[in-house]
C-alpha cells in the first residue's frame, strides 16, 4: 500500500519539486543551503539504515545458525522479561524435564520463577544438584560473596528436594542426582527449548546472561540445542553420581550395570531427620567417594 500510494503522488511531487520549489531556491540562497543539508542529512541516514540492515541480517543469519530462540542480560528490563514470559506461554507441554543447576532454589522456590508452571504439566523430571557435601561446592561457595554461606546453600538444597518431594507425590516421576565437582554450566531442557547459564567464578548465577536455544527439527545437527541436550545426558548416565533416596534421606551408589552397591547419608538436615550441617571430612570424603575407589568398597557406604 505504501508503494502504490508513493507511485501515484511521484507526479505531483516531481512537478512540485520543478516548477514551484526550485525557482524558489534559485533565488534564495539560504533556502538553497537549508535544502542541500536536508538532502546531505537524508542520504546519511539512508546509507546508516542500509549498512545496519546489512550488519542485522548478518547477525540475525548467525543467531539461526546456533538456533538462538532469547537471549537476555541479568539487567533485563520489564521489556526483556515480557518477552521471556511470552516465550515459556508458547512452549507445548513437555512430557521430559531436564535440569542441571547448583541448588534449584531459583528453579522450584522462588516465586519469580517462570519455569515452574511449566514443569507443573511435565511427567517425568530428572534434576541433578551439586552434592552438599562435597568439596565442588565448597570451592563455589568460597568465590562468592561473604552473604553467601554454605548454610545459606543447604537451605536452598533442603528447600529444592521438599518442592520436589512434593512433585513425586503429584504423581510425577522425579529422579534426583547429586554431583561432586564445580558447577560449570547451569542447563534446563523443556521439549524442545534449553535454558543455559555459566556458572562464573566469583559471581553468582542470576547475574549471568541467560540463553535459550530451540532444537532446529529441519535439521538438528544445526544450533546448539543439541550440544547441550547432550551435556546433560552424558551427566546424568555417569555412575559417579549418586541418585537420591526420597524414603530414607540416603544417596544411592550404583555401578555401571546399574546394581546398587552402597548407600550414604545425604549430610544435610531435612524434615525431621537430624543430620548436622558440617560433616566431618572423613565422613564426607567417604560419602563422595566413588564406591569403587574406597578400600572397603560397598562395606563403607552403609548409612551413618
Amino acid at each position: 500500500m505504501l508503494a502504490v500510494a508513493i507511485a501515484f503522488s511521484l507526479p505531483q511531487a516531481a512537478r512540485y519539486i520543478l516548477y514551484e520549489w526550485w525557482p524558489m531556491v534559485e533565488t534564495d540562497a539560504n533556502l538553497l543551503l537549508a535544502t542541500e543539508i536536508a538532502m546531505a542529512s537524508v542520504m546519511v541516514l539512508l546509507f546508516n539504515f542500509a549498512k545496519i540492515d546489512w550488519e542485522n541480517r548478518k547477525r540475525v543469519a548467525m543467531a539461526k545458525m546456533t538456533a538462538l530462540a532469547y537471549a537476555r542480560n541479568h539487567r533485563g528490563d520489564w521489556l526483556s522479561r515480557r518477552r521471556e514470559r511470552a516465550l515459556v506461554k508458547r512452549l507445548s507441554a513437555a512430557r521430559d524435564a531436564c535440569i542441571l543447576t547448583l541448588t534449584g532454589h531459583d528453579i522450584f522456590v522462588d516465586e519469580h520463577s517462570l519455569l515452574r508452571e511449566a514443569l507443573q504439566t511435565a511427567y517425568e523430571i530428572r534434576v541433578m544438584l551439586v552434592n552438599p557435601v562435597g568439596k565442588g561446592l565448597r570451592r563455589r561457595v568460597d568465590s562468592l560473596p561473604s552473604d553467601i554461606t554454605l548454610a545459606s546453600v543447604h537451605k536452598e538444597i533442603e528447600a529444592s528436594i521438599a518442592c520436589l518431594a512434593e512433585l513425586r507425590k503429584a504423581g510425577k516421576k522425579v529422579t534426583l542426582k547429586f554431583y561432586e565437582h564445580e558447577p560449570f554450566w547451569k542447563v534446563i531442557v523443556l521439549g524442545d527449548h534449553v535454558w543455559v547459564q555459566h556458572f562464573h567464578s566469583g559471581f553468582e548465577v542470576r547475574h549471568q546472561p541467560e540463553y535459550v536455544f530451540a532444537l532446529q527439527h529441519h535439521n538438528p545437527r544445526l544450533g546448539l540445542y543439541v550440544p547441550f541436550y547432550t551435556h546433560f545426558l552424558d551427566q546424568w548416565s555417569q555412575p559417579c553420581h549418586p541418585e537420591y533416596d526420597f524414603e530414607t534421606n540416603e544417596l544411592v551408589y550404583r555401578d555401571e550395570a546399574g546394581n546398587e552397591c552402597g548407600r550414604a547419608a545425604l549430610g544435610i538436615p531435612l524434615g525431621s531427620a537430624c543430620l548436622p550441617l558440617d560433616v566431618p571430612a572423613l565422613q564426607a570424603e567417604t560419602a563422595l567417594a566413588a564406591p569403587g575407589d574406597t578400600q572397603a568398597g560397598a562395606e563403607s557406604l552403609t548409612p551413618h
